[in-house]
């Protein structure tokens, strides 16, 4: 579907037409899906999000502009609520480290042959950066956004986004080489968490 359609659809769904609304749901639902669970790591945590931000979609259909591809508007809805999730979530989840029994060691997972251990370790990884980095890296890496188009979801400058990615990704393939030596420390650290590492 052509950005032209996808306008045009939304000029539709301004108009109250929710066959149209139903139709743009079906072209981003499955990919703002796995984008936000890419961010928070919890697949029904995702779904609720994805239903929350196609609920805003429509109930703000009037304020989109087409100025911005109706994507990146989507996706900047999306990402607003997965920050604002994960803020709430640190604090609700917040746990003296003192406090928890760590039994599990970072490293290679080796019960099957066919993962090495990188998913998880990928997937820990990402946990452990800041929505600051982990935000950008997952748009550009994963949903394979432009840098440009990064900035205007994420409303920042393109020169920061560059910055931020370029960061997330070293601080991931720090947070990877240290977990494939077998040093725990790294992927839970404050640092990383804090996006000061």
């Amino acid at each position: 579907m052509e950005e032209q359609e996808l306008q045009e659809l939304m000029t539709r769904v301004q108009a109250g037409d929710q066959a149209a609304f139903t139709r743009i749901v079906g072209r981003y639902k499955d990919r703002i899906v796995n984008f936000l669970y890419q961010l928070t790591g919890d697949y029904e945590k995702a779904v609720e999000l994805s239903q929350e931000t196609f609920i805003r979609v429509y109930f703000k259909a009037h304020k989109y502009r087409p100025i911005a591809p109706l994507g990146s508007w989507i996706y900047t809805i999306a990402s607003n609520l997965a920050k604002t999730e994960m803020r709430r979530s640190r604090k609700v989840l917040t746990v003296p480290l003192e406090d928890v029994k760590n039994d599990l060691t970072a490293g290679t997972y080796t019960g099957s042959k066919k993962d090495s251990g990188l998913k998880r370790n990928l997937r820990q990884a990402l946990d452990a950066l800041s929505p600051r980095y982990r935000i950008p890296v997952i748009l550009k890496d994963v949903e394979g956004y432009s840098q440009e188009e990064i900035a205007g979801i994420i409303k920042t400058p393109v020169g920061t986004v560059k910055a931020r990615i370029s960061r997330g990704r070293t601080m991931l393939k720090k947070m990877l080489e240290e977990a494939a030596d077998g040093r725990e420390a790294g992927l839970l650290s404050k640092e990383y968490e804090n996006g000061r590492a």
